[in-house]
């Protein structure tokens, strides 16, 4: 299997320098070139597995460079952190299926994938004798995630840039409070859209990028994706044994379009997804952009799910490609005018392609504490914000005759003042959080600016 970029410029590259590369060369994000289609047959034997195995037969069709023995390996030390022996157990409540993604280190679906990565980075690292400085925005649980999968690992440095005072308090110690000497947080003074844009014009200084051995842990590295693929097979192959069912919804809470895209990789590949569910919070161009085709960037609006606060979705890219018929000159000049207008538009025909396979709603602030109330007065089962986006969503979105699977990307703990706004009581925490405020931090706070950020990359990456 080889990669190439949306925009043209990179082609047939191997997985691994498609993983080194990160955000590709010409400023597109890389896919690979042909997606494995799968037979009933192939569906059936997935069903079987378990998550690890699993895993490993995904991500195998995707990865040819890499020996069978090395990547069982990494597969098994990545997800030996997680607390469930499922990795992401399947739970029914209320009618609807919850497949809960939190029971890694960070207690956020991040951790499926950033586990996974942290351990591949390692690896290509020490099969190459070279070393590499991770740098990455987040809105939340992206950071602490990709911290927790590198911290302390050799030949790397990560530089995480969070927006100061928006990501909830426990997102915020998660990253702070972590002190080994390879990590380096930034809490800009912005949003994460002005992070998100920073990292995205660092990594298209081609120079500054090869001087100083630049890697991306965000959604635009695509073993991220990869590594998020694998759960909607785990996940439709769980029900599969509960039910006997074979097409699904899914309900995804998503700002940045990465989680609904490896769905939608998913689908493309064979998985039986009769439509893809977007959640979103009142910060909705991806809800206007799936429902009408209105994808204009508007205001960050500060909510009870800070992950969502987004008005430019990097992954959204990767949908593009397809809806455009793998058109490279095409997308790279929507792209452009997209940069210069903040814009873009869709024919009719393609909204009704967009429609065939996602739909969306928009929860808002009022909606999302409802959600919580009324979930856990029926179930006694306690969701985080983003999650309840997620069911509200599934809920509008009603399946019918197929099961609506909501996907759950955090854990309640990670956002207490919300939970307690919506039941009266904060949730109980994992021992993973005790003593958290006690622990020491550290943090720089910065202007949200790309030369504050190169200069201080400068004085503290490895060289």
């Amino acid at each position: 299997m080889k990669y190439l970029s949306t925009r043209g410029q990179v082609k047939n590259i191997p997985f691994k320098q498609a993983v080194m590369m990160g955000l590709a060369e010409d400023g597109g994000l890389l896919l690979p070139e042909s997606i494995p289609q799968l037979s009933p047959g192939d569906l059936d034997a997935l069903a079987k597995l378990a998550y690890p195995e699993l895993a490993f037969q995904v991500m195998s069709y995707f990865i040819e460079d890499i020996p069978s023995a090395d990547l069982k390996s990494l597969i098994d030390r990545s997800y030996s952190s997680f607390t469930h022996r499922d990795i992401t157990p399947l739970i029914h409540r209320d009618g609807l299926y919850i497949l809960e993604l939190f029971h890694g280190p960070t207690l956020a679906f991040k951790d499926v994938a950033l586990q996974f990565l942290g351990n591949l980075f390692e690896y290509l690292l020490a099969e190459s004798g070279e070393h590499m400085n991770i740098l990455g925005a987040t809105s939340g649980d992206t950071g602490s995630a990709a911290i927790y999968g590198v911290r302390g690992k050799r030949n790397i440095n990560i530089f995480i840039l969070h927006p100061h005072k928006k990501v909830s308090p426990v997102q915020e110690l998660q990253m702070t409070t972590v002190t080994d000497e390879n990590v380096f947080n930034l809490a800009i003074k912005g949003t994460f859209d002005d992070g998100q844009q920073i990292v995205k014009d660092i990594f298209g200084d081609l120079a500054y990028k090869k001087k100083h051995a630049l890697g991306a842990v965000n959604s635009i590295n695509w073993a991220r994706v990869l590594a998020q693929v694998v759960y909607y097979f785990y996940a439709w192959g769980q029900l599969r044994k509960k039910v006997g069912v074979n097409q699904v919804y899914f309900s995804v809470p998503t700002g940045n379009f990465g989680d609904i895209f490896a769905g939608y990789i998913a689908k493309r590949m064979g998985l039986p997804i009769e439509k893809l569910i977007l959640a979103t919070n009142a910060n909705n161009i991806l809800c206007r952009f799936i429902n009408r085709g209105d994808y204009s960037i508007g205001e960050v609006h500060p909510t009870f799910s800070p992950s969502m606060d987004i008005q430019k979705a990097s992954n959204l890219e990767r949908y593009l490609y397809y809806l455009f018929n793998e058109d490279t000159d095409q997308l790279a000049t929507a792209m452009e005018n997209f940069a210069a207008t903040g814009k873009l538009a869709f024919s009719d025909e393609q909204i009704a392609a967009i429609n065939q396979v996602f739909t969306s709603t928009a929860v808002d602030n009022d909606q999302t504490l409802a959600t919580i109330r009324d979930f856990y007065a029926k179930t006694d089962y306690v969701l985080d914000p983003h999650t309840a986006t997620g069911v509200k969503a599934g809920k509008d979105h009603d399946g019918g005759d197929y099961p609506v699977i909501c996907l759950a990307t955090a854990h309640p703990a990670k956002f207490p003042d919300a939970v307690n706004q919506a039941i009266g009581r904060e949730p109980e925490r994992p021992a993973s959080l005790d003593g958290l405020e006690k622990r020491e931090r550290r943090c720089e706070l910065v202007a949200a600016d790309i030369a504050t950020i190169k200069e201080f990359m400068a004085k503290h990456s490895l060289q």
